[in-house]
């Protein structure tokens, strides 16, 4: 299990969208960057002014094209480019059309493209598409852009099952083994792109892409770790700032060991309104009664698997703790995979782990041919680079256990152990936690929905107060995220806020 600090939309954990890009090459180029062109320094000035050559991808109505960009933006033009990813949707409808609306579902490490073709291009609101081109790209050392590669299946199938709630010093030195054997096969195979994946060099190819396409402004629909991706962008360049929703939001000035351990107690708070749900239906695997006796028998259950794993149907992992709890976490993101999760833990219980087996596969984006896509591995290297590590060591991590476990009785010990990946880290940290004001930025949208299992509530509130022109909007609900995922309230706001550029009073409540 390694779920420390993955931050991505419900639509991206529990079903995997990593689309192929085909087809033949068809017309059509970006324009010079308008906006802020005197300001593009000099050597960057040929990037922001290519050309993209859009071609039809393998999804109908989409289009496809790649972006160059710096490897090492403080040595630009050196003969060490990337290709950047990118997709599109042309907006769809008569009417003004308001230029193009970027997207990016979280991680870090969710492929933007994957989100943009499997959902937002064709699932946010008719009005949004018919007035805006949707847009998204693969960030650097994602999926199609220059991806990171660290392990290969079965070694990934071999690290996702490693105990991470270690009993005795055997068990910590697999586990140190584990993350350290990550790490290194991370430095093998991919020593070119790993000093240059931080949420900084991110930003930098957003306005690029902001500029090649033409766009005077940035519109933005940032979801979980997009709300990162998109602050920064927003203090770097806040004079480029169009409309940007912040969704699910994460607190930039919060040090790696705090989020770790505020994300630990948001898991907690959706457990327990699972716990209380699952209460009142007829066969709840965890029983009846308060969520504390419901919390307790799944804690009693994960020990069980600790020491002994049951069948999965795959005869090579059988379902054992660090699964079983990626399972449950994965359904935690979404309410509406909670019946999913009772089910799955009732066959799990009878001796049938296929069902938890499955949404931790979701979780890691692991195929049924055996293959993981590149989310674990892009999201432990923009992590480790924007941060130093929340643990160095496994001392660290006994001196703050007892915290995660007030966090967290069920989840604490292993999202605690699960914080030191970053610890062996062959690359050292570029960046740091600190507030991103935005000084001078138009008026940005941030959402957060109160009992978030990913990015808790407060985080949201804390980013809004530290914008100089965040205004906060409250789901009061469960699950990851807010915008497109029922509520009439939420979305009306924002569609107002993308469509007229009237953003929602600070404070309002759905």
């Amino acid at each position: 299990m390694d779920t420390s600090r993955l931050l991505r939309t419900t639509g991206t954990v529990i079903a995997a969208t990593g689309l192929l890009l085909s087809g033949c090459t068809s017309g059509g180029s970006g324009v010079a960057a308008s906006a802020g062109s005197s300001a593009v320094p000099a050597g960057l000035r040929p990037y922001y002014e290519q050309k993209l050559s859009w071609r039809e991808c393998g999804v109908p109505g989409f289009q496809c094209s790649t972006m160059k960009a710096p490897l090492d933006y403080g040595n630009p033009g050196a003969g060490q480019d990337i290709d950047l990813a990118v997709a599109r949707r042309t907006a769809t409808g008569p009417g003004k059309k308001l230029g193009s609306l970027l997207v990016n579902p979280g991680g870090p490490g969710g492929s933007g493209i994957g989100y943009l073709q499997a959902y937002a291009g064709i699932g946010y609101p008719a009005a949004v598409r018919a007035q805006y081109d949707m847009v998204s790209f693969d960030p650097r050392g994602v999926d199609r852009s220059s991806p990171v590669e660290c392990l290969s299946g079965p070694q990934m199938d071999k690290f996702t099952q490693v105990d991470q709630t270690p009993d005795d010093k055997a068990e910590r030195a697999r586990l140190v083994a584990a993350f350290k054997e990550f790490a290194a096969g991370c430095q093998t195979r991919s020593q070119r792109i790993l000093p240059h994946v931080s949420t900084v060099d991110a930003a930098r190819d957003m306005d690029m892409l902001r500029g090649v396409l033409g766009d005077e402004k940035l519109n933005y629909v940032g979801a979980s770790y997009g709300t990162f991706l998109g602050a920064t962008y927003a203090d770097l360049f806040p004079d480029r700032v169009g409309r940007l929703v912040l969704d699910g939001a994460m607190d930039p000035s919060r040090p790696a060991l705090d989020l770790n351990r505020d994300q630990t107690a948001g898991f907690e708070t959706a457990f327990r309104s699972f716990a209380e749900n699952c209460a009142k239906q007829p066969g709840c695997p965890l029983g009846q009664g308060d969520p504390d006796s419901v919390a307790q028998r799944l804690k009693e259950f994960f020990r069980k698997l600790d020491a002994q794993p049951v069948p999965s149907g795959d005869g090579s992992r059988p379902l054992g703790e660090s699964l079983a709890t990626t399972g449950v976490i994965a359904a935690l993101y979404d309410e509406s995979a909670w019946p999913q999760l009772r089910e799955a833990l009732t066959n799990a219980m009878d001796g049938d782990g296929a069902g938890l087996l499955a949404l931790a596969d979701s979780y890691y984006e692991r195929g049924a041919d055996g293959k993981y896509a590149n989310l674990m591995f892009a999201n432990a290297a923009v992590n480790c680079l924007d941060q130093p590590p929340a643990f160095t060591g496994p001392e660290a991590v006994d001196a703050a256990l007892p915290s995660f476990e007030k966090a967290s009785p069920v989840f604490g010990p292993g999202l605690a152990w699960a914080s030191l990946n970053c610890g062996y880290w062959p690359v050292k940290a570029t960046g740091e936690a600190k507030a991103l004001p935005a000084k001078g930025a138009a008026p940005i949208v941030v959402v957060g929905t109160t009992r978030d299992p990913a990015t808790p509530y407060k985080w949201a509130q804390a980013l809004a107060g530290q914008l100089d022109s965040g205004t906060l909007l409250t789901y009061d609900g469960d699950g990851h995220t807010a915008y497109g995922r029922g509520s009439e309230c939420i979305d009306t706001a924002i569609n107002r806020y993308l469509l007229q550029g009237v953003p929602p009073k600070d404070g309002k409540r759905c």
